[in-house]
């Protein structure tokens, strides 16, 4: 919902920095893996209790997933840098939450677990629809800050990193968190295959 808002606001700064990483010989596939390195260490934090380096962390590693983005346009994006960049987002925004679980079981697994299995009907809306869109050389929901066509929602990138980091900031809410969040997930989730199948159905 607010990523159409705040990454219009971003991508100047972001192309700035890229220009200068760029000449330093740094490619985009690169700052995607660095920026999932980053992110994994920021599950290590959590799981070790460290919130506020995973915050730090956290935040780090958002930049640089959008950084890699504007190093892909300096020299044109490729279908493999925006396979790796989408396949390790989906993987770190999984395993965050798993990071709260490990650190305090008891009050943390459930709540993380539902907060995954609310990601994966995110994540499946969002990869089917852009799979099944593409093949019609994309639609006018199709943002030009993405690789793929998509359907927005409630839940989006910039929702999901401010639950995260109210999680780093309040580790005792974790479960109050997970919960509405995940309940905002699914309702993206419900808005995405009613409205995907509604537009894909439109295109026979």
């Amino acid at each position: 919902m607010l990523d159409k808002h705040v990454v219009p606001r971003l991508r100047p700064v972001l192309a700035h920095a890229a220009i200068r990483l760029h000449k330093r010989g740094i490619t985009a596939d690169v700052m995607t893996v660095a920026g999932f390195a980053v992110g994994l260490c920021a599950v290590l934090a959590v799981a070790s209790g460290m919130m506020w380096l995973a915050l730090v962390m956290l935040l780090l590693g958002r930049l640089a997933d959008g950084l890699d983005g504007e190093l892909a346009r300096i020299n044109g994006p490729t279908d493999a840098g925006a396979f790796l960049d989408i396949v390790l987002d989906f993987i770190f925004y999984a395993l965050f939450p798993v990071g709260f679980a490990l650190h305090d079981p008891a009050s943390n697994a459930l709540p993380a677990a539902v907060l995954v299995a609310s990601f994966v009907g995110t994540g499946a809306s969002f990869l089917a629809f852009a799979g099944q869109a593409d093949k019609h050389g994309g639609t006018p929901m199709q943002f030009e800050y993405k690789g793929l066509s998509y359907i927005d929602g409630l839940a989006e990138g910039t929702e999901t990193i401010v639950a995260f980091a109210l999680m780093c900031l309040l580790p005792a809410s974790f479960a109050v968190i997970a919960w509405v969040f995940a309940a905002v997930c699914v309702v993206t989730t419900i808005n995405r295959v009613l409205s995907g199948y509604r537009t894909l159905a439109a295109k026979r």
